[in-house]
């Protein structure tokens, strides 16, 4: 089976760099399946987890938005913050999602509402990609 290179790459480094079959990510447009050989592509991508498929195996990286570029035969994809569903803290995950919860929760002029949505969604993102993997 033909396979795409893909990267993943945040500002404190490379997370992964290793051959797949599929990439399937969440844009701003929609969700994209990506196979070797597809048109070159550039799109912001959502808060999300990435689908990374490989014979019968599909791992994930959760992902905090950034950008997708893609390549015929290479992936590259420059993110604020990844993860592995492997490397991910599920305790400090779930800590970061009850911080947020309790932001939201209180109706306090000084705090930062989308930055509390953000930071929720990050943390559940985090979640669902080690529960779904």
């Amino acid at each position: 089976m033909k396979t795409v290179e893909v990267h993943v790459v945040t500002p404190d480094g490379p997370v992964l760099q290793e051959q797949f079959e599929m990439v399937i990510a969440r844009a701003k447009s929609g969700e994209l399946g990506i196979l070797p050989g597809h048109i070159p592509t550039v799109a912001p991508l959502e808060i999300g987890a990435v689908r990374l498929k490989k014979g019968k195996t599909t791992e994930l990286v959760a992902v905090s938005g950034g950008f997708l570029e893609v390549r015929p035969d290479k992936v590259t994809i420059l993110a604020q913050a990844a993860e592995r569903s492997t490397d991910i803290d599920v305790s400090r995950a779930r800590s970061a999602k009850e911080r947020a919860e309790r932001r939201l929760q209180e109706r306090q002029d000084d705090i930062d509402y989308r930055r509390a949505e953000l930071a929720l969604r990050r943390a559940m993102n985090r979640i669902n990609a080690v529960d779904n993997k």
